[in-house]
């Protein structure tokens, strides 16, 4: 029997759009090849020779993948939160992201990240690495180990990077090209993706290099966006010839559906028009914006605009892994924004953060994100019974709880990855 074709049986729940979920008590879902075949309350004949995972009345849920999240610096999580964005940068991040020149502080890190990945609800990650070649690749290496589905990028920078973290122009394009000859058809499960920091440290003539590769081997971008008032004053500086901060990526290419910008808080009507006309994603990052002081984004009007969002923890401005925390606080900020900023855009619901932690991110890397018929078979069984309560609760409210109670008595029990499961232990 494949062991890539099973069925989970337990409380099932997914979105069927950004609003609404559905709810099975004792439901099949069912995997094939990887695949999900689709949720049922009665298990099909033509499944019942499949492998049956009884899960009892634990909850089952898909995947959830993290679209903006930096390996190197979860180091350091937690320490910094006192600061704003550009002295965190200069004062925590860049000195830390120096030491990865050291391979074996790379290795010493990053054993340490990778494993906690694979054992927290993420099943996806968009990862930002170090310029560091040597220090991505293992990186890399690491992740695939996990089994989990990643892309990958080795960080360019070559200007305003501080002492030791920073490129020179060629260089930096000639090392990206040796990175990417490297792990060409390394991995099963994990895929470069092009990575300039953001345009504050990298040269109109790095990003148009960048720009040509990413065209030349068909490979997602990611970066930063609008995400601090002195961040997009500097840019107005750098590249006074921009419509805005968004244009300073988008004169050479590279926004698009396969391109992730992370934040976006203080994205005005110009670059929200370009973000949405290129289908660019945008992922939101709730906890890092408030621990740095940077904003609020609006992100009830880019759902109304259908924008592609998902969500980021932004570690280490986020200070932990946790998808769950991630949704938690996007809900909790959107209730700032809404009664603090713009009372026209309305808080967003559990629901539609479930539907940014899964489909909305998800479907960054294709059909992902849903246990419906047709998505690669992403998915989580969440066991709540030590969350103790003298109510009886129905299948979506005991995982609303537990998008608010994951640390006080939740725990992961099986993950899955198209199909195939993570080792937790």
């Amino acid at each position: 029997m494949d062991t890539n074709s099973f069925v989970l049986k337990g409380s099932v729940c997914y979105n069927t759009s950004p609003q609404e979920v559905r709810c099975v008590e004792g439901g099949y879902a069912v995997c094939v090849d990887g695949v999900s075949a689709g949720v049922f309350e009665q298990l099909p004949e033509r499944f019942a020779a499949l492998p049956l995972v009884d899960c009892g009345d634990q909850l089952i849920v898909p995947g959830m993948s993290d679209i903006h999240i930096h390996a190197p610096q979860y180091a350091f999580r937690g320490l910094g939160m006192d600061l704003e964005l550009l002295d965190w940068l200069n004062i925590h991040t860049f000195p830390e992201e120096a030491h990865y020149a050291d391979p074996s502080y790379a290795e010493r890190a990053y054993d340490i990240f990778a494993s906690d990945l694979r054992r927290s609800p993420t099943s996806r990650a968009v990862v930002f690495g170090t310029m560091h070649v040597e220090a991505t690749e293992l990186l890399m290496d690491k992740l695939e180990a996990t089994g989990l589905a990643t892309y990958v990028g080795k960080v360019n920078m070559d200007r305003n990077g501080g002492e030791n973290l920073e490129e020179d122009t060629a260089q930096s394009a000639a090392d990206t090209r040796r990175w990417l000859s490297d792990v060409a058809d390394r991995y099963d499960h994990t895929a470069p993706i092009i990575t300039p920091r953001f345009t504050p440290s990298v040269t109109d003539e790095l990003m148009a290099q960048l720009a040509d590769i990413a065209r030349e081997q068909h490979l997602p971008v990611q970066s930063h966006l609008s995400e601090n008032p002195s961040e997009c004053g500097w840019v107005k500086e750098l590249c006074p010839w921009s419509s805005c901060y968004g244009d300073a990526y988008d004169h050479f290419g590279l926004l698009g559906p396969r391109t992730v910008m992370a934040h976006c808080i203080y994205s005005d009507e110009t670059e929200t028009e370009l973000l949405r006309a290129t289908g660019t994603y945008v992922a939101h990052c709730p906890q890092s914006n408030a621990q740095l002081s940077s904003g609020i984004a609006p992100i009830r009007r880019y759902l109304d605009l259908g924008m592609n969002v998902g969500l980021g923890t932004d570690v280490a401005g986020g200070a932990n892994l946790s998808m769950f925390r991630c949704m938690a606080d996007a809900v909790a900020v959107s209730k700032l924004r809404w009664r603090l900023v713009d009372e026209c855009l309305p808080a967003l619901t559990t629901q539609e953060a479930l539907w940014l932690a899964t489909a909305g991110g998800g479907s960054f890397f294709g059909r992902v994100g849903s246990l419906a018929e047709g998505y690669e078979f992403d998915a989580l069984v969440l066991d709540d019974s030590k969350i103790r309560t003298p109510r009886e609760l129905g299948v979506w409210e005991r995982l609303e709880r537990y998008v608010y109670l994951a640390e006080e008595g939740g725990s992961l029990t099986r993950k899955y990855v198209s199909g195939r499961q993570i080792d937790l232990s």
